[in-house]
């Protein structure tokens, strides 16, 4: 069974900058589709950002040239990197991996950008 945990949220004033982790234990495949999702409270969750076998392969315009996706496959991990945040991007963030035909979820990080 594949899990994912996140950390490094937290509460960061704007023009600040905050780096996601996501912990992802069990066998994925090489070919896993990575990504982080957000969600702010009435909406439904929206695709920040995505990366495949090391490469991004997709930012929401509202983030590009601010945050960076990455990975780690020796050490399973997946980091969003994200700078010169604004009030707009405060949500929850969510690990994603896509696994073959299977999705996984993790249970998400608070991030706050305020003042």
């Amino acid at each position: 069974q594949v899990q994912l945990v996140e950390s490094g949220g937290g509460l960061v004033q704007p023009g600040g900058s905050l780096r996601l982790s996501c912990a992802v234990s069990g066998r994925i495949s090489r070919l896993a589709v990575m990504g982080w999702y957000r969600q702010t409270p009435g909406n439904q969750r929206h695709l920040v950002a995505s990366i495949f076998s090391g490469v991004p392969t997709y930012y929401v315009d509202s983030v590009k040239g601010r945050f960076t996706i990455s990975s780690d496959t020796a050490k399973n991990m997946v980091y969003l990197q994200m700078n010169n945040l604004k009030s707009e991007d405060t949500a929850v963030y969510s690990c994603y991996v896509k696994n073959g035909p299977n999705d996984f979820w993790g249970q998400g990080t608070q991030v706050t950008v305020s003042s």
